[in-house]
């Protein structure tokens, strides 16, 4: 498991941001990823500017959001459909539906201000999570809240270029669907994710370092 990030510096995380916001076209959000930075380090990421911030774990956003609600709150992490009502009142998207349980909770927990990205799993990996390319178009149809974009995780590489052709398949899908926002890209990739057509890049150790 990862270990917390603590001690973290005001003036050092609002250097990092403005280094990774020239890197980017003025459209992509840069979310600072929070999964491992306690509760009483959020203060310092709101000092340095932060405005939007992603939990990856239901109990800890709940937590968290009711503790800094000016931040604004996204779910990225793995949506287990029992937790939807516990993320749906703390947060303004879900990037990781990719589920029919996820979306039968939603029908019943779910508000008209919902909106959530649908996880797509363009590599086809076996055993992760994320709806197949081809059965994208109907899950969309079935969904009782807003979709107004989709998620992807890449397999793991070290090379960023490794991710480009993944980027690239979830913004054609995008396109098809008539769906704006892209979430991909993380701290090795955000800059290939945005040159692909990412609208949101998840960032931790680029942001913490």
């Amino acid at each position: 498991m990862a270990e917390l990030i603590t001690g973290l510096d005001a003036g050092r995380v609002r250097e990092n941001v403005a280094r990774v916001r020239e890197e980017l076209p003025d459209q992509v959000q840069i979310l600072a990823a929070v999964k491992y930075v306690p509760l009483e380090e959020l203060g310092t990421l709101a000092e340095a500017g932060i405005e939007l911030v992603g939990e990856n774990r239901a109990q800890d956003l709940e937590a968290k959001a009711d503790a800094y609600p000016d931040f604004r709150w996204h779910f990225i992490g793995q949506l287990q459909s029992r937790k939807v009502k516990v993320i749906v009142p703390h947060v303004e998207l879900i990037h990781s539906v990719a589920s029919d349980s996820a979306l039968r909770q939603l029908e019943t927990h779910g508000t008209p201000e919902t909106k959530i990205l649908v996880e797509v799993n363009t590599a086809g990996e076996e055993g992760k999570a994320g709806i197949a390319p081809a059965a994208l178009g109907a899950f969309i149809e079935q969904s009782p809240v807003t979709v107004t974009g989709l998620m992807t995780m890449p397999p793991f590489t070290e090379d960023p270029e490794a991710s480009r052709p993944h980027f690239a398949a979830l913004k054609r899908l995008a396109d098809a669907h008539g769906l704006r926002e892209l979430s991909m890209g993380t701290s090795q990739d955000y800059r290939v994710a945005a040159e692909e057509g990412a609208t949101i890049v998840r960032l931790g150790t680029s942001l913490y370092a």
